[in-house]
């Protein structure tokens, strides 16, 4: 591992340009001028698609999300009755947010063939908090209703205190590390191809208890976790529900076969540029067997270890 090393020109030099084919958290453009302060005073590596990474709060980020970072900390208000779904990169991030966007509007959207799902993809219909902040410090939220429905890569300290101060809950997803990395590796190979042309189980709750609510192996048992999220979240299924099927319609709407062969999600791409389809690979539980050696699962696991010793975390 190279020592990080600040990159004291960063603010003033010709890297900070568009770059057309990358998606807007990705580029290194137009920075704010607190962002242009601090960057020089952080540790930077260099990034696998972006020029760079920047460390802040013992996390990495790209030049442009540390911008919608440091925006939203400062005025993101949120309300007691926001639900924010917490989740690292390539953890089934797409398609929980397709369930719990279904779960918690099935009564605004009854027929599964006039869903919003159906022409839309679920980074649209929830998206990353950090994000709405890239190119502006007050994003408009007035459309929301309540309860409002956001999902976050952030850690909880980087979460606005806001966040943490109205109570509101908090949805967090596990996965094994390691199928994580394979996915995210995956994931990469991608955009950089656009550019040329853990499971983890909570020892202790994030903030005071029954406002986080630890989701794993949704791929195992999706229907028992569909009715505990629906429980959790203070819309649990009427007997009504049950009778007709509406779990099973959801779990079907929100199936990766279903969303990844809509038209929106093959041919379609985000606001922030990157085509729909990068985000719908099968990830099957186990897969980085088939992609590390044993000494690289080893070391992943000896890292794991010691990243977490101190946290209160541990592998199952």
């Amino acid at each position: 591992m190279l020592t990080p090393q600040p990159p004291a020109l960063l603010p003033e030099t010709p890297m900070l340009q568009s770059t057309p084919d990358l998606p807007a958290y990705l580029q290194e453009k137009e920075l704010f001028q607190e962002l242009r302060d601090l960057i020089v005073s952080l540790p930077a590596e260099k990034g696998w698609v972006a020029n760079y990474l920047h460390q802040y709060q013992g996390f990495w980020h790209t030049t442009r999300q540390l911008q919608g970072v440091l925006a939203c900390q400062k005025h993101f208000q949120a309300h007691h009755t926001d639900i924010l779904l917490v989740t690292t990169p390539k953890s089934g991030t797409t398609w929980l947010k397709a369930i719990m966007f279904a779960l918690m509007n099935r009564a605004r959207f009854p027929d599964p063939k006039q869903h919003p799902l159906l022409t839309n993809n679920p980074h649209v219909l929830v998206p990353f908090l950090e994000l709405e902040y890239i190119d502006t410090q007050f994003p408009d939220f007035t459309s929301f209703i309540s309860p409002r429905l956001f999902s976050t890569h952030l850690p909880f300290v980087s979460l606005p205190k806001s966040v943490e101060d109205s109570g509101c809950k908090f949805v967090y997803l596990c996965r094994n590390p390691k199928d994580t990395f394979v996915s995210l590796w995956h994931f990469t190979n991608k955009l950089k191809n656009l550019k040329k042309r853990l499971k983890i189980r909570l020892k202790r709750p994030l903030t005071n208890s029954g406002i986080v609510l630890e989701v794993r192996g949704l791929e195992e048992k999706p229907k028992a976790l569909l009715r505990r999220l629906s429980e959790f979240l203070g819309c649990p299924f009427s007997q009504e529900e049950e009778n007709y099927g509406v779990t099973d319609e959801i779990l079907n709407l929100c199936s990766f076969d279903k969303l990844s062969n809509l038209e929106v999600n093959k041919t379609g791409k985000l606001p922030s540029g990157e085509e729909n389809c990068t985000f719908f690979r099968r990830g099957e539980v186990g897969d980085s067997m088939n992609y590390l050696t044993a000494d690289m699962l080893e070391k992943m696991d000896r890292i794991t270890e010691q990243k977490l010793k101190s946290c209160g975390l541990s592998l199952l």
